[in-house]
């Protein structure tokens, strides 16, 4: 297994310049059989990806993730990662930086546990407008929301720290390479919406739709307070649930009960863009490195890699 270098993280430190002119940009979602070729290289969501700081809408991602009734059941019934966050933060990693950064085998390889993983999620619903309706970890649609929850935050995060993407092509390129969150696992490719502005008209009708359940309520309470890992992270919780907040739409957040701290964000904000812009590159983009590896040691010796939902 080959470790991680910084040749195989986007070295550009901004990617303000439109794409060679002898290279074709993406107009549609990446196929599967497209993802697990060697010819697929992502060159522009790294982006995002290789900055450490993503972690910051993390919970905001899932939130969202929650606000979606099904998904809100999978994670009350199946998955108990309140008491293992650092286990999950390195299982989502390990999928988000693998389906980037892995060879096609370590795709297929990762693709083919979390689909087996979710093939044991699925009941059926017991609150909510829908109550009684089954869910299925498998459902294209699920998948789709989570996929675009990475997206949607990853994006806005970005943008927050580092300016707006001023390229359309750009913009594009990051959009459509999203994609393989959603296309590695059942999501056709044709769902994925076909144009950046399409997808925010799912995503504006998801946000006016989705419910926030009981469940979903009970989970997030658990997020921002997080009493079960170390103490010494516990320190960050405070910035966490601020940052969470602002990045929440006003109704999901609302209907999670939280609170808006519009200057105390504006204050968190304006000192990562003083500390964190100015690292070097291989500071920022140490988490790719550092998951990146565990995922290959992990390979190498036949350890799990993802054992629950």
């Amino acid at each position: 297994m080959t470790l991680v270098t910084t040749t195989n993280i986007n070295m550009s430190t901004r990617c303000s310049s439109s794409p060679a002119d002898d290279e074709k940009p993406l107009s549609r979602a990446v196929s599967k059989e497209y993802l697990l070729s060697p010819n697929f290289t992502p060159k522009y969501m790294t982006l995002i990806l290789q900055e450490s700081i993503l972690l910051l809408a993390g919970a905001a991602a899932i939130l969202l993730q929650l606000a979606e009734p099904d998904i809100a059941a999978g994670v009350s019934k199946h998955s108990n990662f309140v008491y293992r966050v650092l286990d999950r933060l390195r299982t989502t990693m390990t999928f988000m930086y693998g389906m980037v950064y892995g060879t096609p085998e370590e795709r297929k390889m990762i693709m083919d546990m979390i689909t087996k993983i979710h093939s044991r999620v699925s009941g059926t619903l017991k609150e909510g407008q829908n109550r009684g309706k089954p869910y299925s970890a498998l459902d294209p649609e699920l998948q789709m929301w989570v996929a675009a929850t990475l997206y949607a935050t990853g994006i806005d995060l970005y943008q927050r720290v580092w300016g707006k993407i001023k390229d359309e092509q750009v913009q594009d390129n990051i959009y459509f390479e999203y994609s393989i969150f959603a296309c590695s696992l059942q999501v056709p490719e044709e769902m994925w919406p076909a144009s950046r502005k399409d997808f925010w008209k799912y995503w504006d009708h998801k946000i006016a739709t989705v419910e926030v359940t009981q469940q979903a309520k009970k989970v997030c309470n658990e997020i921002m307070y997080l009493r079960h890992i170390p103490v010494y992270l516990r320190i960050l919780l405070p910035i966490i649930r601020v940052c969470t907040s602002a990045f929440l739409p006003g109704r999901i957040r609302k209907e999670y009960g939280l609170d808006s701290h519009y200057w105390t964000y504006k204050i968190v904000e304006w000192l990562i863009k003083a500390l964190y812009r100015p690292l070097p590159l291989r500071i920022r983009s140490f988490l790719v490195r550092f998951y990146l590896r565990d995922m290959r040691m992990r390979l190498a010796s036949r350890k799990k890699i993802f054992e629950k939902a």
